[in-house]
């Protein structure tokens, strides 16, 4: 009898479990809602005069279920910034790419960049940053600390390496790995900026800095 009801009782389990799956997907879908949402709101209104109400209002949520998620408006930035750009910068440091010449690591990176950020809404948060970050400086820290400190030392370890092997003139890109980075900057900067009257081609403009930055120094 004992046995037979432990039977009975694990189909039970089973169910109990399929239920709860739908929720946790929903309530994942739901977090992706606010983050769009979050997005929206912040690019058009900026992080100050942004409102969690106006948030739950574009995700189509209450706005006490942004609380189950994020703390405050300010956990639902970094958390913006941790979802649309980590996976890009863990992406980078997993890339298998220190053994190829620093021009074509290079080439690689705008490619990347180009793909997986500047045809994307991910331009949009780093737009955010530039603009925000000045007046709040823990939005401006926790993107350096999530993002630039990362892609700067894998730059750096790739420049250390090219100049050993004699692909660079000096060690610029070792001191200063900001230089690689600059022109994707620019870019974004450009677009928000200006493409309404002059369109700029990214992917061309940068490669067209590589061209200045892997110069030949010309012999005498």
């Amino acid at each position: 009898m004992a046995k037979s009801l432990r039977k009975a009782a694990k189909p039970r389990g089973a169910a109990v479990k399929r239920r709860r799956e739908p929720r946790a997907l929903q309530s994942e879908k739901r977090r992706e809602a606010i983050l769009a949402a979050a997005l929206d709101e912040f690019s058009a209104r900026g992080f100050a005069s942004a409102r969690l109400d106006d948030v739950a209002r574009r995700a189509g949520v209450a706005k006490g279920t942004i609380y189950l998620h994020f703390r405050d408006k300010e956990t639902l930035f970094q958390e913006l910034v941790r979802a649309e750009l980590s996976p890009v910068v863990a992406a980078l440091e997993a890339a298998p790419v220190t053994d190829l010449p620093m021009r074509a690591v290079a080439e690689h990176l705008i490619t990347l960049f180009v793909r997986e950020i500047f045809q994307t809404r991910r331009k949009d948060v780093i737009r955010l940053i530039l603009t925000e970050g000045p007046r709040f400086p823990a939005i401006a820290e926790f993107y350096y600390r999530e993002v630039v400190e990362h892609v700067m030392a894998v730059i750096r370890r790739l420049a250390e390496k090219a100049i050993e092997r004699g692909e660079l003139p000096n060690d610029s890109l070792v001191r200063f790995p900001q230089l690689l980075g600059a022109p994707g900057i620019v870019a974004i900067i450009w677009s928000g900026l200006f493409d309404r009257w002059v369109k700029l081609d990214a992917e061309a403009f940068m490669r067209a800095y590589l061209d200045l930055v892997f110069a030949k120094r010309k012999t005498a």
